[in-house]
């Protein structure tokens, strides 16, 4: 039986070196793990609970729970904007978290990485993100890390996945992810 695992990346950008890690996760997944990459986090208008109503959600919100139900676990990629969470990341999380008690994150395992510019390598960020889906009711893997540091320079030349240091931390924490069980709620 193969694990499912749902990557969300909190960057828009094309050329984001997060969207990179993520496409590293994909390819470098260990045998047996399945790690695909969520499409559309673009599209989902911020959390409004007028239009979270039956009838009314946005198919691209609706697209995004039902892929976070299927899912053994989720990745998530989070750059560092401004020392905190980018708003793409934190609004999948808020609908993600709806119904409340009941969200498609309830008691999944989670896990979170990232890249930044920054000597620290979007900490903050990624420490934020923790904080808000285990608040939205997910299962942290809290030992499953991986914070790289100085993106623009480190991934100038290189794909994140052609650099041996980093494809080794991220197959670290897509094993630690895939191990970990859910937690009822």
């Amino acid at each position: 039986m193969s694990v499912h695992i749902l990557a969300l990346v909190g960057s828009l950008r094309a050329g984001s070196h997060n969207r990179q890690l993520a496409e590293a996760a994909v390819k470098h997944a260990p045998e047996g793990v399945e790690v695909v990459l969520h499409e559309g986090l673009g599209q989902v208008p911020f959390y409004n609970e007028d239009i979270d109503v039956e009838g009314a959600v946005p198919e691209a919100a609706t697209a995004l729970r039902n892929a976070a139900a299927q899912a053994d676990a989720l990745l998530l990629f989070s750059p560092e904007y401004n020392g905190t969470i980018p708003a793409v990341l934190k609004n999948a999380i808020d609908w993600l978290s709806r119904p409340y008690g009941a969200g498609a994150l309830t008691g999944k395992p989670v896990a979170v990485v990232g890249t930044a510019f920054g000597q620290y390598g979007g900490v903050w960020a990624q420490d934020e993100t923790r904080k808000a889906v285990a608040i939205a009711g997910a299962h942290v893997v809290e030992d499953a890390k991986l914070s790289i540091p100085g993106s623009v320079t480190r991934f100038a030349e290189t794909h994140p996945a052609d650099d041996a240091e980093v494809v080794e931390g991220l197959t670290k924490v897509i094993e630690q992810l895939s191990q970990a069980q859910p937690v009822a709620a």
